[in-house]
């Protein structure tokens, strides 16, 4: 059934793009929220409230494992149904769990709404926006999700300094609540009017029915990209264990890193508004790389790309806790945000190369699990350590090392799939 978006947007630009740029305008809405938002807000809900680093953190865990778990439930209903009613869901209860987090006065309130949104975000996350992706686009995935993705990076870029300012002003009782709005003025919209889950559904087809060049089409192929898989035949599959493992630990470590990034350097750099500067900072690098790389990524060996991403975040990180001043400081945060969105970009290419796009949801759905588990566990382990040392060193130097590990680990997806089974 065509949308509203379908009907009224200009015909002299394929559709195709249309969707792209309505991902994008979603991501930045709901990750900018669901995911930035959980930085800006960790320092502030603890000095408003009393509540120690270590509470915070379990919280922002438990979002993230239950994100994940949600993830994990809908893929296989987005594969059958698609997921149109999973997105406006989703996109509703972000913005209506962010609202609520401006009234929150106890450990348990903070524990339920965060519960809620990570269900939302579950719903409205990668598992259901990949699925509309991996379909429009095929030979030219990776530069579609590289714009797409852009959203992601300026919600960092946007929501980190409006939100520190915001609570500035009037703390997370004013911050939360128009975070809360901006998700449903942007996000809405675009879930209903524009967002189409099929090209076939208004009789177009995948890359604008002109696969680019230069691209391995035996390995995007129909054989390979409608192959159906079960969860546990994926499971039995060595690039399967390789993707998730990988991308577990260096989201882990990723994710304990950036959510701790304000409150590691308020104290370094003065301030909690130069704090969120060096997050924008990192997320105005994921915009820059993903968009370089997105133009290539679809010519190139994803597995040997991913393993480079991960050396070069390890190194990174690494460099942030040996240099304190400013300069180097900042130099490196945009370092990490070089490879921050394309981590992000990459599982899930690296998951549709292997798997095809008509089974994603369901396989997606697993590794995501997984991976958003390592997410939960990433912040709640750093905040942990912070308190038990006295100091980010040893989490961030762990986190450095996990991801410099996810590098070697990667590399074993290169072991060819079994593709003789189910067509």
């Amino acid at each position: 059934m065509a949308t509203l978006g379908y009907r009224r947007l200009p015909r002299r630009v394929h559709y195709g793009w249309w969707i792209t740029v309505g991902v994008a305008l979603l991501m930045f809405a709901t990750v900018g929220v669901g995911y930035y938002g959980l930085a800006v807000f960790l320092r502030p809900l603890q000095e408003e409230n009393g509540w120690s680093n270590t509470v915070v953190s379990a919280a922002t865990g438990l979002y993230f494992t239950v994100s994940g778990i949600a993830g994990f439930v809908v893929g296989p209903f987005v594969d059958r149904f698609g997921p149109r009613r999973f997105l406006i869901t989703g996109v509703v209860l972000v913005g209506g769990s962010a609202i609520a987090l401006g009234s929150v006065s106890s450990v348990a309130g903070l524990f339920a709404v965060y519960l809620v949104q990570a269900v939302a975000f579950g719903m409205a996350g990668q598992v259901s926006v990949n699925s509309i992706l991996a379909r429009w686009f095929v030979t030219r995935r990776a530069q579609a999700m590289s714009i797409s993705a852009t959203g992601v990076s300026l919600g960092g870029i946007v929501i980190s300094p409006l939100g520190s300012w915001l609570i500035g002003l009037g703390g997370v009782s004013l911050a939360a609540p128009v975070l809360g709005g901006l998700v449903l003025a942007v996000g809405l919209p675009i879930a209903v009017w524009v967002l189409l889950w099929d090209p076939h559904q208004v009789d177009l087809t995948p890359d604008f029915g002109r696969p680019a060049t230069g691209v391995d089409t035996v390995a995007l192929g129909d054989g390979v990209q409608r192959r159906v898989w079960t969860r546990s035949e994926a499971a039995r599959t060595v690039p399967f264990w390789a993707i998730l493992i990988a991308f577990l630990l260096v989201l882990l470590a990723q994710t304990g890193f950036l959510l701790h990034q304000i409150a590691f350097l308020e104290d370094r750099l003065g301030s909690r508004e130069s704090a969120a500067l060096a997050l924008s900072t990192t997320a105005f690098g994921s915009v820059v790389a993903r968009l370089v790389v997105g133009r290539f990524a679809d010519r190139l060996d994803k597995v040997l790309l991913s393993a480079g991403l991960f050396v070069v975040q390890g190194l990174a990180v690494l460099g942030v806790l040996a240099f304190s001043h400013p300069v180097p400081t900042y130099a490196f945060v945009l370092i990490v945000g070089f490879t921050i969105g394309n981590v992000y970009m990459m599982q899930t290419l690296l998951v549709a190369e292997k798997f095809g796009l008509v089974s994603l949801g369901t396989v997606f759905g697993v590794i995501g699990l997984a991976v958003q588990a390592g997410s939960g566990v990433g912040p709640f382990v750093v905040g942990w350590l912070e308190e038990l040392s006295g100091g980010y060193g040893l989490p961030f130097t762990l986190s450095a090392l996990l991801t410099l590990l996810s590098a070697g680990v990667v590399l074993l997806a290169r072991v060819p799939v079994d593709r003789s089974r189910r067509p």
